[in-house]
């Protein structure tokens, strides 16, 4: 079976290098205070780090650029989090020394077992960047040991790791409560806003024909804000998340509307883009029409959806009708319900959602992941020991920080981290040691280079597809430059860091890519295999217990772990689908092609689920979820999707089901169920051509 031959898809064309770059240093909303914020909390750490001389700076001035800024609250949770990993990293180091007795085989044998401790915790959990920060700080205090020096120093040393880790932390989260955003539902709602506007705006142009520069201008519109993709929107949703705020006007289901809203915004702006001389008859009858419907779904417009209004993913091989298709799957997504359980709703606090994914730890592929993480490290920590460089330990830091559980993906991650260092280490760090620090006699020089370099660092890392580049700049530049507590004064270190990401690199790419590869677009199959899983979970759900409130309860809480897992999961398949282009070989255009399928086919599921919730949290409802025609209904629903998501998983073709077989004529005559039966088979069998198509042969 192919990976995906879907050769009649149109798909966005896509940017080069320098293109891409050009649009990634745009100014996005929001993104010049976020950059100031981590500049001013930057420099205030290393003045306090510095006059403390408190080792591990470059360690904890990277850490600032790690810790959530949605909000206040969430750069404190973050940053808690991050001090209870650097005190649990440690603990274990403490123990591990005492118990073998300062044992080189058990300091080796504990690498092993960390890192795949860390592995699994990045793909097992909701958490992911914690297991990453466990594996770094543990290697990296486990590392003291392996020098000839009193233990009472090491000790000393590693429990300064905290102090530091204090102080910048500190730093970052004082910075965001004086000047961080206190109302992230009110700029959500403004986010959304601006983005609908803009697209009507656009397709109003096309429908009068105007101008081709009025028409330019508007395109280039939608394609700055669609730049910023769904992050910046993300943020604000993990903020309300992290604090329970109240959402206001926000409508239900916010997560995946980012999501596809997001993706509305990708194909419109490639659409308006095109920009050809004229617009033709059909072109313009179709934008009058998507503008309408922009209009209408803008926040705040107390208006009902046009009459008649057809947005289906018929055919669906051009980018109009690809705009069509995402502003339909948006369109058909359910309204409020009007229930007191509205917040809930909109955004699940985080106190309801699972620290570990159901089923994750069971996985075969989870623990696939965290032995080639776990061998990768091992294998480098192994050899810059062996060789007696210590200026390569880049090598397991770079396991850990760019390990990812699929070849584009990872590959994505390497090369970043090889152009971060490059800008970070070979050229800002190496030239400020050459032409800036024999010159520098004051703290107000330290500062100013700092404010550059964090401003530099920061702003690319708030950018939407190249933002690890960012983060690894200022970690490139720390590790160089703040080594000691004078200015440096040899060139080496940068090399020997430099060589470390080098040897990480092909280490990884051996394991990952050849000896173990896992491609980016089977990672998406299994994602939207687990969307669909979800799905048969849910229409089970329906299905069972609602005459016992206790078991009503049990049951509700349930579906609202199904629905952060669908959210966090049609999320994560948007972000993958940003790595396919880093399949390279033969089958790289399949591989793109498939990816934007399967993301395609995870939106539509999306509103095809989220129409079921919202019967579900609706009282005046559960009349739907007794009625025994629509429990049949759902129950051959559920073992369809179960079918589905196996052949999607394997491959294999999938046997699709007609109306007629899942719905009998009598719920079609009754005045109350007719609509929602209809619409469910509705949304259903456009689902199952998204994955017919998937799953067309060459």
């Amino acid at each position: 079976m192919a990976t995906g031959a879907i050769a009649s898809v149109q798909t966005a064309p896509r940017l080069s290098w320098t293109e891409a770059m050009l649009q990634d240093l745009q100014p996005t909303p929001g993104r010049l205070a976020a950059t100031l914020r981590v500049v001013l909390a930057s420099i205030i750490a290393l003045l306090l780090m510095e006059t403390l001389q408190m080792p591990f700076i470059a360690i904890g001035m990277y850490f600032i650029f790690l810790i959530g800024r949605d909000s206040p609250a969430v750069s404190l949770r973050s940053s808690l989090f991050s001090l209870g990993i650097v005190c649990f990293a440690i603990v274990v180091e403490f123990g591990v020394v005492i118990l073998s007795d300062n044992d080189p085989m058990a300091r080796l044998l504990s690498v092993a077992v960390v890192t795949f401790i860390a592995g699994m915790i990045v793909v097992t959990t909701s958490q992911p960047a914690l297991g990453s920060s466990f594996g770094l700080i543990y290697c990296t205090v486990i590392s003291l040991w392996e020098i000839h020096a009193p233990a009472d120093r090491l000790v000393k040393t590693s429990l300064y790791l905290v102090g530091t880790f204090l102080i910048a932390l500190g730093s970052a989260v004082a910075v965001e409560y004086i000047f961080g955003d206190r109302n992230p539902a009110a700029k959500l709602q403004e986010q959304r806003r601006i983005r609908y506007s803009a697209l009507a705006t656009m397709f109003e142009l096309y429908a009068e024909n105007a101008p081709q520069e009025k028409r330019f201008q508007a395109a280039s519109a939608v394609s700055r804000i669609a730049i910023a993709g769904q992050a910046g929107m993300m943020t604000l949703y993990n903020a309300i998340v992290e604090q329970n705020l109240d959402t206001g006007n926000l409508p239900i289901a916010l997560r995946p509307r980012i999501t596809m809203l997001a993706q509305l915004m990708d194909v419109a702006a490639a659409f308006g883009l095109q920009n050809p001389v004229e617009v033709d008859a059909d072109t313009r009858v179709r934008s009058a029409r998507l503008a309408e419907a922009c209009r209408q779904v803008i926040p705040g417009v107390p208006a009902k959806l046009p009459v008649g209004l057809q947005l289906g993913p018929t055919g669906q091989s051009m980018l109009l009708d690809r705009v069509e298709g995402a502003l339909h799957s948006i369109l058909t997504m359910p309204h409020d319900v009007g229930s007191k359980r509205k917040r809930e709703l909109v955004a699940l606090p985080r106190k309801e959602i699972p620290f570990f994914i159901p089923g994750a730890i069971r996985n075969p592929e989870s623990v696939a992941f965290g032995l080639k993480i776990s061998l990768c490290a091992t294998f480098c920590y192994v050899l810059y020991h062996a060789l007696a460089w210590p200026g390569i330990s880049t090598a397991v830091t770079t396991v850990l920080v760019t390990g990812l559980s699929s070849t584009g993906a990872l590959k994505q991650r390497l090369i970043f981290r090889v152009l971060g260092s490059l800008i970070g280490g070979l050229i800002l760090a190496l030239g400020a040691a050459v032409f800036l620090f024999p010159h520098m006699d004051s703290l107000t020089s330290l500062v100013l280079l700092e404010a550059a370099i964090a401003f530099i660092a920061a702003w690319i890392a708030a950018g939407p597809r190249l933002n690890y580049i960012g983060l690894q700049i200022a970690f490139a530049f720390y590790l160089v430059a703040y080594e000691g507590f004078s200015a440096p004064t040899q060139l080496a270190p940068a090399r020997d860091r430099f060589v470390g990401i080098m040897i990480a690199l092909g280490v990884m790419l051996l394991v990952f890519d050849q000896l173990w590869p896992v491609r980016t677009t089977t990672v998406m199959r299994r994602g939207l295999a687990a969307v669909l899983r979800v799905g048969a979970d849910l229409f089970t759900t329906l299905n069972m217990g609602w005459d016992d409130e206790g078991k009503h309860q049990e049951l509700l809480r349930h579906a609202d772990v199904l629905r952060d897992r669908l959210g966090a999961t049609v999320a994560s398949l948007r972000s993958a689908n940003t790595s396919v282009p880093f399949e390279f070989g033969a089958h790289r255009e399949e591989h793109i092609q498939t990816g934007d399928m399967i993301l395609r086919s995870a939106i539509t599921a999306a509103a095809l689920f989220w129409n079921q919730l919202s019967v579900l949290h609706n009282a005046q409802d559960l009349d739907y979820l007794r009625n025994p025609e629509l429990r049949a209904m759902r129950q051959r629903l559920a073992a369809q999707l179960i079918a589905m998501a196996d052949g999607v998983a394997s491959t294999e073709p999938i046997a699709s089901k007609n109306s007629e077989v899942l719905l009998t004529p009598a719920i079609l005559a009754n005045p109350r169920y007719a609509e929602y039966a209809t619409n469910t088979l509705d949304r259903f069998e456009e689902l199952q051509n998204f994955v017919a198509i998937l799953e067309r042969p060459r």
